[in-house]
């Protein structure tokens, strides 16, 4: 409506060709949708883009001008319709690879011969309207529900819970840093004394440093060159440097609050993120992100607790790939070991390839014969049929669905893939920004691919 509201009569009146009022309802309503999709976070774009009317009204003018031209008798070229508004109109805002995608999902979706059908419809319900008059489309917008589902963007109605919960967490953490850092009073636990407690549990929980000759010799023992191994060892040396940080921090901590060393402005950040249940700055900056240091101090352990398995007892059979700090070098090293393996291959032409198992983490046996198995992802936006595995539409109000084991492997070829399947996004973290994206893993799905993509279908390697 407010779309249409930005318009007048001329507006409508400027070309006689009878496809142009649908081309114009058809592009408003995207202009609408590309907006609204915002609000749901990732799940909607992976970064916020600011489109605007200079983008709609460029994308009326163009397929005004286009059908100008146009042969009467072949129609509208819809590869050039989608092309000017998913690549330059619109897309010309779009920086991220996958939202690049997902735009262009939209104008090969709504945006074809199809479109003048009298049963088409975005979604039940919405369908392309062809009134000549504006006050008729006011008349029918009257008439439409005054909030609109999540499936009218392409999304699944547990996407509001996502909305919801998003802006509730903002809320709170509104509330929570405007609250005063006083000291304490009345007769409670006070501040200073509260994350006393807190760090003196978490240092009796850090692990011990790693005894460098001790790693060196079962590197050597399990081949040091080999590339899985090397990869290890990267990993390992970024863990002791974490685990180094988080021992020193909390040690000095305590004796700030003590009163035995200055309290300077590292010690002052972590004190009071700490009793804030918040990550201090100085351990994100070294490790990862997490929403509550409860989660991040956990993960610590985890992780940790992988390394010195496949370190000291032996390779896992399957890896947890939440717990690196690099999971495409773990991807890589796995291309690398594979390659070496089979004569003549050459690594660019080595590609990454996948097959969803049906197996859980506590029935797997052993390792595959080649590739590694990979457990702990879950589907965003979407469900996993596990006895078809297949891609299938999310439970009402469950978020996200743990994965079977997936089986990732590396072939020869550098033939494009089946584009029955859906190519999914893996990410670290639920914020899918470039610094979080992995790889991508081919997904078996009864429903076209392009379903999924508006769908904002994710693996992610966390949650939290």
């Amino acid at each position: 409506m407010r779309t249409y509201g930005s318009m007048n009569q001329d507006m409508l009146d400027n070309n006689d060709q009878w496809q142009y009022l649908p081309l114009i309802y058809a592009i408003s309503f995207m202009h609408s949708v590309v907006q609204e999709r915002r609000k749901f976070g990732p799940l909607g774009w992976n970064i916020p883009y600011e489109f605007n009317s200079a983008d709609w009204l460029s994308s009326c003018m163009f397929c005004q001008n286009h059908l100008d031209d146009m042969d009467p008798i072949k129609g509208p070229s819809w590869s050039t319709i989608r092309y000017m508004i998913g690549e330059v109109q619109y897309g010309g805002r779009v920086t991220d690879d996958y939202d690049k995608i997902l735009l262009n999902t939209f104008a090969y979706v709504w945006f074809g011969d199809q479109m003048f059908n009298d049963n088409f419809c975005f979604y039940k319900g919405y369908k392309i309207y062809r009134f000549k008059q504006m006050a008729d489309y006011f008349v029918a917008f009257e008439k439409m529900n005054p909030t609109d589902p999540p499936q009218a963007y392409g999304l699944h109605p547990n996407a509001d819970i996502t909305y919801q919960t998003n802006m509730t967490q903002t809320m709170l953490y509104t509330i929570l840093s405007i609250q005063p850092k006083s000291s304490g009073g009345g007769g409670g636990e006070t501040r200073e004394a509260s994350v006393a407690r807190q760090a003196a549990d978490m240092l009796s929980k850090v692990p011990p440093d790693y005894d460098p000759y001790e790693v060196k010799e079962r590197l050597k023992l399990m081949g040091i060159l080999n590339p899985l191994n090397i990869f290890l060892r990267q990993e390992m040396d970024r863990m002791q440097n974490v685990i180094k940080l988080v021992r020193v921090t909390l040690r000095d901590l305590l004796l700030a609050i003590e009163g035995t060393i200055i309290m300077n402005e590292a010690l002052r950040d972590a004190l009071d993120m700490i009793y804030d249940a918040m990550v201090p700055v100085v351990w994100r900056r070294g490790s990862w992100l997490s929403s509550s240091i409860g989660f991040w101090f956990t993960e610590l352990l985890e992780r940790n607790a992988q390394f010195r398995a496949w370190c000291f007892t032996s390779k896992p059979s399957s890896f947890w790939m939440t717990g690196f700090f690099n999971p495409q070098g773990f991807l890589t090293a796995m291309r690398q070991e594979v390659t070496r393996a089979h004569k003549g291959w050459a690594l660019d032409q080595v590609v990454l390839h996948n097959t969803v198992t049906k197996l859980l983490f506590e029935e797997v046996k052993g390792g595959p014969p080649e590739g590694v198995y990979v457990y702990g992802l879950y589907m965003d936006g979407a469900g996993w049929d596990r006895k078809n595995a297949r891609l299938a539409e999310s439970i009402n109000k469950v978020l996200y669905t743990l994965m079977p084991i997936i089986h990732v492997f590396a072939i020869f070829s550098t033939a494009p893939k089946d584009p029955a399947l859906y190519k999914c996004p893996v990410y670290k973290k639920p914020r899918r920004t470039d610094l979080n994206f992995i790889t991508p893993l081919w997904l078996v799905t009864v429903k076209p691919p392009e379903h999924w993509t508006l769908r904002g279908a994710a693996l992610l390697c966390d949650i939290k």
